[in-house]
């Protein structure tokens, strides 16, 4: 097994139907559709791609912009080829001329190098900025043919590069702005293959969000927000929309889930996959001279959390991060990844420092396509009475995911045992008598029950406690929101992408699979033992503390992601029907860009897969024992399965 896992690190590069007797049935059907005429080797088109960076907030404290982070930042997405960068709001901290000139004095030499940039407003340029500051220096960094919303020239804005349609938004107008959204999208839908929506802040936030301030916490009959909430996570799960943010100083990367049946997407019988009915949300991070902590925890009602990082340089966190986010988008695919490289810089007459020759880390990636099947996988931590409530599963197994080309792919067997853990901090929700939408200390429980955490019941059980809204019995007019412990998920997405020159099939794209390690993080960033640490008291749906994990070997605790390994998984692979697949062998996508066999066909396994093989592997022939576990069913014409430890770029090749 370890020559196994070598051989797909060294190869590796780098959503599926939830089980059900109604969805297989289709699925069945859908398989038996499977072109017959598969042997003629598919035309390959030559995609451009464009490469879109996310500058996070760069205010760096008084009258001054955080110019050593934010040198880091885009001498890093430089170095990555991007086209554009999006600075998400908060370039300044207090708006003034002196700060605009810091920042120009920074951007303009890359913008000088070829790079676009889409700059937006965020709370720091409020006020006196907008009109003076914010248009005279930001008209020229704005292009010029941007389309403006009408009445917020310069705040809402959008443009159309290659097959991208960005729109950019200022702070606090998500309400403001969504129909005009909407008409900008379905204008353009045609057009392009995504929709990146860029703002200051988001609806559901670490610290701050609009749902929790417009909302829970907002003002009586100040309903703009509240009348269209469902209606926003629809439409923006509908078009598959990838949300970009600031403001929040830390690194976040969830799904904010859509209402089902309100527009969204999901699966019919004329859809050959499922995707599921949510959108992804990007906190893109730190640029500045401050980091926060997570204050509220995970809204489970509507988010699930994949990825996150925070560094405050406060109660055992030792410094800050720098972020640079990168999405490429390459006809239907978009490729994702987010470093990070700390840094104990507190000012601009600190010097560079550690940010001279920054120290970059991978944090985060993901790659997909439009064409996708996708699940949540849940930590293999929840309480067995709980496993079989909802959607909380552990386990690595999909339903079938079709092609265009008939090939289909499935997961059948894996658990995910490696996964990271972090810890909210207490805070509360407040309500003023006549003012706040909350009527009553019960209204405001009600309110944040209702639209941010899930009520916890046997039947909809929390997994982060079963007490997320406690009231204040001190003082009428707060709820506390308890610290706790926090388990993130994995969402695996299964793409289909177009056969390349050396593949005889579609290419099957595995994704989120390799994104976690077993880090453990206080709410501050400080490092923690995920082994030996318990988690904070009130943390499991039962009311106990989330107890230590033992991890599999392979789990680097690491917050590098080049060096991850995942979690054992079986993939299964079918050839079209009618494809002459004597002569094929079941190949990855190399590190290099080749392609090559999983494993020469004299070491492949005849038969079905078994689940005692992730115990125990099969005899094989001899010199096969350190080749990785691949199958062959002659049950079923052209059907491959192999044993994984990593995201992977899977297609039929011709076998050596």
């Amino acid at each position: 097994m370890r020559l196994f896992l070598l051989f797909l690190i060294v190869l590796g590069v780098a959503g599926c139907n939830d089980s059900s007797s109604e969805i297989s049935d289709v699925a069945v059907e859908t398989q038996d559709k499977r072109s017959d005429n598969t042997d003629n080797e598919p035309p390959v088109k030559a995609v451009s791609s464009l490469k879109v960076g996310l500058l996070p907030d760069t205010q760096g404290g008084g009258d001054n912009v955080s110019v050593h982070p934010m040198e880091a930042v885009l001498a890093k997405l430089a170095d990555e080829g991007v086209n554009i960068v999006i600075p998400v709001g908060d370039l300044t901290d207090h708006g003034t001329t002196r700060e605009f000139e810091q920042w120009i004095g920074i951007a303009e030499k890359y913008r000088d190098q070829g790079i676009e940039f889409l700059p937006l407003m965020g709370n720091h340029e409020d006020s006196y900025a907008y009109t003076v500051e914010w248009i005279e220096n930001m008209k020229d960094y704005i292009p010029a043919d941007a389309v403006h919303m009408s009445g917020a020239e310069y705040l809402d804005y959008y443009v159309v590069r290659d097959n991208v349609l960005i729109i950019a938004l200022r702070y606090y107008h998500l309400p403001v702005a969504f129909q005009w959204i909407k008409g900008v999208v379905e204008q353009h839908r045609d057009e392009v293959d995504h929709v990146v929506i860029a703002s200051h802040d988001g609806l559901i936030g670490a610290k701050y969000g609009e749902a929790r301030e417009m909302i829970v916490e907002g003002i009586k009959n100040d309903d703009r927000l509240l009348h269209q909430w469902d209606d926003i996570r629809a439409f923006f799960s509908k078009h598959d929309v990838i949300w970009v943010q600031g403001h929040e100083h830390q690194y976040q990367r969830s799904v904010i889930k859509a209402p089902v049946g309100i527009e969204a997407t999901s699966w019919i019988r004329d859809d050959r996959n499922y995707r599921l009915p949510q959108y992804t949300q990007i906190m893109s991070g730190n640029a500045s001279y401050k980091g926060y902590e997570f204050r509220y925890g995970e809204r489970e009602l509507v988010q699930a959390i994949i990825q996150q990082k925070m560094n405050t340089m406060k109660n055992g966190s030792n410094a800050f991060d720098a972020n640079a986010g990168l999405l490429t988008f390459t006809g239907q695919r978009i490729d994702y990844a987010n470093w990070f490289a700390e840094h104990t810089v507190t000012s601009n007459e600190d010097g560079p420092r550690e940010l001279e020759s920054a120290d970059w880390t991978l944090l985060d990636r993901f790659s997909r396509t439009t064409d996708r099947c996708e699940r949540l996988i849940y930590p293999n931590s929840i309480p067995d009475s709980t496993r079989p409530v909802m959607v909380f599963n552990p386990g690595y197994r999909t339903n079938e995911c079709f092609a265009a080309d008939g090939s289909v792919a499935k997961l059948l067997d894996g658990f995910n045992n490696t996964f990271n853990r972090l810890e909210s901090r207490t805070r509360s929700l407040g309500w003023t008598q006549g003012f706040s939408r909350a009527e009553s200390q019960n209204d405001l429980i009600r309110l944040g029950y209702q639209y941010l955490f899930q009520f916890h019941q046997r039947w909809t059980p929390n997994l982060n406690g079963n007490n997320r809204l406690i009231p204040n019995m001190d003082d009428i007019s707060e709820v506390y929101i308890p610290e706790t412990t926090i388990d993130l998920k994995e969402h695996l997405t299964m793409s289909w992408a177009p056969a390349e020159k050396d593949t005889r099939s579609e290419v099957m794209i595995i994704s989120g699979t390799q994104g976690q390690t077993g880090t453990f993080s206080s709410a501050y960033g400080a490092p923690k033992d995920i082994e030996t640490d318990s988690g904070l008291p009130g943390s499991q749906p039962d009311g106990t503390a989330k107890t230590p994990v033992t991890l599999p070997p392979t789990a680097t605790k690491s917050w590098d992601l080049e060096q991850a390994v995942s979690d054992t998984y079986v993939v299964q692979f079918d050839a079209p029907r009618g494809k002459n697949y004597e002569r094929l062998n079941l190949g990855i996508k190399t590190a290099q860009g080749d392609w090559a066999p999983l494993t020469n066909s004299q070491c492949l396994v005849e038969g079905a897969y078994s689940s005692q093989y992730l115990q125990e592997p099969p005899v094989r022939n001899a010199g096969c024992s350190d080749a990785p576990l691949i199958g062959y069913d002659s049950n079923y014409e052209g059907r491959w399965w192999a044993l994984m430890n990593q995201d992977a770029e899977l297609a039929l090749v011709v076998d050596d």
